[in-house]
């Protein structure tokens, strides 16, 4: 891309240590209930917190960190590591490094089958509490989990809520920011035989008090090279169904024409482009568009946005428009 321009418009050692560590959660709440008044909760509270705090220890896998699944492994003298981590030690303990075996911890994951925990992401607003393993399919699926940074230009690992990744998006990445529901976008391309490697252009929308991301490249599509143009919507899929979105291409007379709802930046830029959700412009027809002697791209693609209202009459949605 040379130049682009948008203009907007608004085991038995492991049983022991188990039973020990039952022993000792039996004398703290024994203990509990040996206190008067109020303090009998507050001490009865920290012993459960204290007990699930160190049962969820003893599931922390010693390699990777991340919590453990059956199978759950263990060496002779007790030690234990996650199935994943196994064949990346060749087997062999990174405790003691004796061989590992074959030997399940049949205690520890019955251990794990009777707690309850709450989901990693409660600090950012989950409230729930799972069986242990339960957790982790709710986690891959929490509506509170972190959302993946949108650029489509590299590999970025970033991740946050919203209004950071905004604003990660407009200091880091540089991408152009703008407000208003509707947009003319203007993309110009010297050499439109080379589309090798992929060329695209970002600009974010803030209208109805969000964000969309609004998404425009070039692609090999089998052996032809096409364009297409799509939109992101900047938060959960449910809340995106609220939304609809146009987009227009066209010259000498012709146009193209797509509506559609903005998919969710919980799919990747990839899975969205690569399941064609989106206005795609042939390059033949794309130069056709451009008029003059074909050597030379030029697009205009315009588009709006509008939030879906449900209509209190008849059930139905009407559009709500931005001025």
């Amino acid at each position: 891309m040379e130049s682009d321009s948008i203009d907007c418009m608004a085991s038995s050692d492991v049983m022991d240590d188990d039973e020990i560590h039952h022993h000792q959660l039996s004398s703290s709440l024994s203990k509990t209930h040996s206190n008067n008044g109020n303090s009998n909760n507050s001490t009865l509270s920290s012993a459960v917190h204290a007990s699930t705090t160190s049962v969820h220890e003893l599931l922390e896998c010693p390699v990777c960190t991340n919590c453990m699944y059956p199978p759950i492994h263990q060496c002779h003298n007790g030690h234990t590591l996650c199935s994943t981590c196994k064949t990346r030690v060749h087997n062999r303990c990174p405790t003691c490094r004796q061989e590992l075996g074959d030997i399940r911890c049949l205690a520890l994951e019955k251990v794990a089958e009777s707690l309850e925990l709450p989901c990693k992401y409660m600090s950012l607003g989950c409230p729930e509490i799972f069986p242990y393993y339960s957790k982790l399919k709710h986690e891959a699926l929490c509506n509170f989990r972190p959302y993946s940074c949108p650029y489509a230009g590299s590999e970025c690992a970033v991740v946050g809520d919203i209004p950071f990744l905004v604003t990660h998006l407009r200091d880091d990445h540089k991408v152009d920011m703008h407000s208003g529901c509707t947009f003319n976008h203007r993309y110009v391309k010297s050499n439109p035989q080379e589309v090798e490697n992929a060329t695209w252009m970002l600009t974010v929308f803030h209208c109805f008090g969000q964000y969309f991301c609004l998404h425009f490249e070039a692609f090999q599509l089998g052996v032809a090279p096409v364009y297409m143009a799509f939109l992101r919507f900047m938060g959960d899929e449910i809340e995106a169904r609220n939304y609809s979105y146009s987009l227009e291409v066209g010259g000498n007379g012709r146009k193209l024409t797509w509506e559609g709802t903005p998919r969710s930046i919980r799919d990747s830029h990839r899975k969205v482009r690569d399941s064609h959700d989106g206005l795609i412009i042939q390059r033949n027809m794309a130069l056709f568009f451009s008029g003059g002697d074909r050597k030379e791209l030029k697009l205009r693609v315009t588009g709006r946005i509008w939030k879906e209202q449900q209509n209190p009459e008849g059930g139905a949605c009407i559009p709500n428009l931005c001025s």
